[in-house]
């Protein structure tokens, strides 16, 4: 069994999110799974569609004044290259190290998704944001600046992401008060 099962407990009520967040799991399922001949093939569909899955979110705070060195972004960042650097070490002969890194991603990923996605979610929201469109649907809720930090939750801006937190489903309003 998978260390880590997609569950409702994971959606953010944005369906192209979710969908992505949900394949996600999946491949880290694959990984999981995978016999040592295949591991590293799974891993590369991994790392590929977490590469696409980052810059697809990275574009969507552009689009609507996520600031781009916001934490958010950064985390995107960082969990990438530590990504492509156990790539590296798989195919220096470490393929050990893959395994570790999936059963450390499934411990990450929730906490990912229930903080930092959840803000994202709720921004989107409220701006009216189509991601599968770049459409702003809002641009009046757009903020006058860039959202620092972490999209309001460790900025100066957090009475709006209260406010947002408020109107929220009831998962992703406890994701946010986390």
């Amino acid at each position: 069994m998978a260390a880590l099962q997609w569950s409702e407990g994971l959606a953010l009520d944005l369906p192209l999110m979710d969908e992505t967040h949900q394949e996600f799991v999946e491949l880290l399922a694959a990984v999981e799974a995978a016999p040592d001949a295949q591991l590293l093939g799974a891993w590369h569909a991994l790392v590929s569609h977490t590469a696409d899955h980052f810059a697809r979110e990275d574009d969507w705070m552009a689009a609507t004044r996520f600031a781009s060195g916001n934490c958010h972004s950064l985390q995107h960042k960082v969990v990438l290259q530590v990504l492509r650097e156990g790539t590296a070490q798989a195919e220096a002969g470490e393929p050990a190290v893959l395994r570790r890194m999936a059963s450390e991603l499934a411990l990450w990923f929730p906490q990912h998704t229930q903080t930092m996605d959840a803000a994202l979610a709720l921004h989107l929201r409220r701006v009216g944001f189509d991601p599968a469109t770049g459409t702003v649907h809002a641009p009046g809720a757009l903020p006058a600046q860039a959202i620092h930090g972490c999209g309001g939750a460790c900025s100066g801006d957090g009475g709006a992401l209260q406010a947002e937190t408020a109107a929220a489903p009831r998962p992703a309003r406890e994701a946010v008060a986390a």
